[in-house]
C-alpha cells in the first residue's frame, strides 16, 4: 500500500511538472507571438509622406567631432569629447542645420553596451539643445576592414579618412557565429531610442557594396557583397522588430537607377527595405538633379545623405538649391576640419599632400569656427531660413 501511494504521488508530481512545463512553453510561444506582432511593417508610401510632411526641410552634415578620427574615438568613454561636440553642433545650428548623420559601431556595444547607450543619450541631449535631430548609421562598409577597440591610431598626414573603420569588420562579417552579437547591437540601440523624438532616422548600412578599391581593396573580404546583402536584410528585420517610430533606410550610391530592373540586387534591397529613400551624389548639379528624378519613381520622401565634394564638381551653391527645389533633404559630408582630414581629396591615398589643399574637398568650418568659404555659409543660412 505504501509503495502504491508513493507511485501515485510520483505520477501526480510528474503530471504537475508536465503541466507547468506546458504552460511555460505556451506562455513563451504567446510572448514570441506578441513580439512578432509588435514588429512593424515597412511603411506605406502614405505613412512615409505623412512623417516627412511634419518635418522642416532636412539639412545637415555627416558629423564627426574634429577631435575624433573615427566612430570608435567619437564614442568610447576615454575619448568622448562633449565639449567639442557641443561647440561644433552650435556652429551647425548657427547656419540653420537641423540634422547630423552620425556613425555608430558594433564594437562599441560589445565593449560596453550600458555606457555606450548613456553616451548616445548624452549626445542626443547636446544635439537637442541645438535643435538638431541626428540620423544614426548602424553599419558601414567603408575604409579600414579591421577595426580595433581602444586608443585609435593617429591620422596619416595629408590622407583623407586615414583612420575610419568598417562595421562590422572583415572578421565579424565572414563569421556567422558573430551575427547574434550583431543582432543584439542593432536591437539594443534601436529599441533604446525607438520612440525618442530626438532621433530623426536610422540608416541601416552605409554604402553596403563599397569594396574600397582605391584604399583597402587588396585586403578586403573576397566576395564581400555576398556576405553583406543577406546580413543587411537581417539588420533591417532586427531594427523593425523593436518597432521604431523613426524611418529606416539604406542609401543607394552607385549604379544605374533608371528603373527598378536596372538596379543591382543590393540596391533593390536598399530601396525595397527602406521607409524613405536615401542616396549619395558627389557629382555636378546636372547629375544630382538627374538622380533625384530617377528616385522619384518610388513616390517616397527622398534625402541625400552624402554630397558636396568641391574637387569633384559638387558644391553647395549648385546642389543645395536643387535639393530645396525638389524638397529633398540634403546632408553634406563633413562639418569641421579635423582628424578625419576630409579637406583632402580621395586621391590623397595615391598622391602626396604636404600642406592644406588649395581647394578643400569636404567640410565647412576650420577648427576655430571660421568658415572655409563665407559665401557658402551665407547661402546655407539663406536657404534654411524660415519665412
Amino acid at each position: 500500500m505504501k509503495l502504491l501511494k508513493t507511485t501515485v504521488w510520483a505520477l501526480l508530481i510528474g503530471l504537475s511538472f508536465q503541466s507547468c512545463a506546458k504552460k511555460a512553453e505556451e506562455k513563451k510561444e504567446e510572448t514570441s507571438t506578441e513580439q512578432k506582432s509588435e514588429s512593424r511593417e515597412i511603411w506605406t508610401k502614405e505613412q512615409a509622406k505623412e512623417w516627412y510632411g511634419k518635418k522642416d526641410w532636412i539639412v545637415g552634415a555627416d558629423f564627426l567631432p574634429s577631435t575624433a578620427i573615427n566612430q570608435l574615438e567619437m564614442f568610447q568613454e576615454a575619448s568622448f569629447d562633449t565639449a567639442t561636440i557641443n561647440k561644433e553642433l552650435g556652429w551647425a545650428e548657427g547656419i540653420g542645420m537641423n540634422t547630423m548623420r552620425v556613425y555608430l559601431h558594433d564594437l562599441l556595444w560589445q565593449q560596453d553596451s550600458t555606457g555606450f547607450l548613456k553616451r548616445l543619450d548624452t549626445f542626443l541631449t547636446i544635439a537637442d539643445k541645438h535643435k538638431i535631430k541626428p540620423v544614426f548609421v548602424i553599419f558601414d562598409s567603408c575604409w579600414d576592414p579591421f577595426p580595433k577597440l581602444g586608443t585609435q591610431r593617429a591620422p596619416k598626414p595629408g590622407v583623407h579618412n586615414s583612420g575610419w573603420v568598417q562595421s562590422p569588420g572583415y572578421d565579424a562579417l565572414k563569421d556567422s557565429t558573430q551575427y547574434p552579437r550583431l543582432e543584439r547591437y542593432v536591437k539594443g540601440v534601436v529599441k533604446k531610442f525607438a520612440d525618442d523624438d530626438r532621433v530623426l532616422a536610422w540608416d541601416i548600412w552605409n554604402e553596403p557594396d563599397n569594396t574600397n578599391n582605391s584604399s583597402y581593396g587588396k585586403i578586403e573580404l573576397p566576395n564581400k557583397v555576398d556576405y553583406v546583402l543577406p546580413l543587411m536584410k537581417k539588420a533591417f528585420g532586427w531594427a523593425r522588430s523593436v518597432n521604431p517610430e523613426q524611418p529606416l533606410t539604406a542609401g543607394v550610391w552607385a549604379g544605374d537607377w533608371t528603373s527598378h530592373e536596372t538596379l543591382k540586387p543590393i540596391e533593390k534591397a536598399s530601396i525595397d527595405e527602406s521607409d524613405v529613400v536615401t542616396f549619395h551624389n558627389y557629382e555636378d548639379a546636372k547629375d544630382f538633379e538627374k538622380r533625384i528624378k530617377q528616385l522619384q519613381q518610388y513616390d517616397r520622401p527622398i534625402i541625400c545623405t552624402e554630397y558636396m565634394s568641391r574637387g569633384n564638381g559638387s558644391f553647395f551653391e549648385t546642389s543645395l538649391p536643387i535639393a530645396k527645389k525638389y524638397n529633398v533633404g540634403a546632408i553634406n559630408w563633413g562639418l569641421v576640419d579635423g582628424k578625419s582630414q576630409t579637406i583632402y581629396p580621395w586621391e590623397s591615398w595615391k598622391k602626396t599632400y604636404t600642406s592644406e589643399p588649395p581647394l578643400w574637398f569636404h567640410d565647412i568650418f576650420r577648427k576655430d569656427g571660421t568658415p572655409y568659404k563665407k559665401a557658402e555659409v551665407d547661402l546655407i543660412k539663406q536657404l534654411t531660413a524660415r519665412k
